[in-house]
């Protein structure tokens, strides 16, 4: 098994970012350049961000949980599709295919991560005091979110093919409506009580407490976010259990 998700990972790696020129110099240029856009547009309207000083440091701590859950659901998600081929091996199973994409995914959206938020914090005078703990457990909350909602859908594309334009227009909202750009204090009490329902609103309030000392949201429960992953993803594994032949020969 082992063997197996080492292999389908050193696919993954040399068909997303062997192919194209700057290779994985892409994962990283790819969000700095939306926290830059972001950071410039809003500078230009606002005086100071919603927490702290610097734009950056703000967008970066809503865009790289939010980035880190849509990418990992997104390849979750069409993982038997990408890895037909090889699951006609008896050797390779839809397990070790989901395996292999959500750690990549996982290992790739922690250096990114990491690498951003150390370059951003040694540009900008901020102060700032990390508490790695929420930090790490923000992303990790968001890659596990990431991963339930993702095999959920990796069975839902595989029936119902039109389930994937569904989902795309249905979760466009979700960049506003998870605080990426804001904090969800700042809206009316009814909407705030609505976007509480978001497990993504919890984890990105999660991550900026390991960076601003002085945020403390007393709506965040990582009980609640735990509880909706615990649901989808046992949901989603039995059903890719019953139906991926289903999915493979369609």
């Amino acid at each position: 098994m082992i063997r197996s998700i080492m292999a389908l990972m050193l696919r993954e790696m040399s068909t997303r970012y062997g192919r194209s020129p700057g290779g994985y110099v892409w994962a990283i240029v790819e969000p700095i350049g939306a926290i830059l856009v972001l950071s410039f547009g809003f500078s230009m309207l606002l005086r100071s961000p919603s927490l702290g000083n610097s734009f950056l440091l703000f967008y970066a701590t809503g865009y790289m949980p939010f980035s880190l859950y849509q990418g990992t659901s997104g390849m979750i998600a069409r993982t038997l599709n990408f890895s037909r081929p090889l699951l006609a091996y008896p050797s390779v199973t839809w397990v070790d295919a989901v395996l292999a994409r959500w750690i990549l995914n996982t290992l790739t959206g922690f250096m990114v991560t990491y690498i951003l938020f150390g370059g951003v914090l040694s540009v900008i005078d901020a102060n700032v005091s990390l508490e790695v703990l929420p930090i790490l457990t923000a992303l990790s909350l968001a890659s596990l979110t990431g991963l339930a909602v993702g095999v959920i859908n990796c069975v839902l594309f595989g029936l119902f093919p039109a389930w994937e334009q569904i989902w795309s227009i249905v979760t466009r909202p979700l960049f506003l409506a998870s605080g990426v750009i804001f904090l969800i204090e700042d809206l009316p009490r009814t909407v705030q009580e609505i976007l509480w329902y978001n497990p993504l609103v919890h984890i990105i309030a999660l991550l900026r407490t390991g960076f601003y000392p002085m945020y403390a949201p007393n709506y965040v429960s990582i009980l609640y976010v735990l509880s909706c992953s615990m649901v989808l993803l046992p949901l989603g594994l039995i059903l890719l259990r019953r139906y991926h032949r289903d999915i493979i020969n369609n």
